[in-house]
């Protein structure tokens, strides 16, 4: 099973669908600022919040350049 199959059975077991192409590719990015900033740790957590937060994808990545910023 590739990731994208594993994403989509994933999504399927919660209920919920799986993201687009797009927003698998911006959250991966999202995951490689997170994680390249910070401990690798951060990415998934960082792809957590973002989950709960609800934003597109414009406002997370505004949002993690803010936090680079202040670093």
């Amino acid at each position: 099973m590739n990731r994208d199959e594993w994403i989509a059975a994933f999504a399927a077991e919660l209920g919920v669908q799986a993201p687009t192409p797009a927003q698998v590719e911006s959250l991966l990015k999202l995951a490689s600022v997170a994680a390249h900033s910070s401990e690798r740790p951060a990415a998934p957590l960082a792809c957590w919040v973002a989950g709960v937060a609800g934003v597109d994808s414009a406002a997370l990545m505004a949002a993690a350049e803010r936090v680079n910023q202040q670093a």
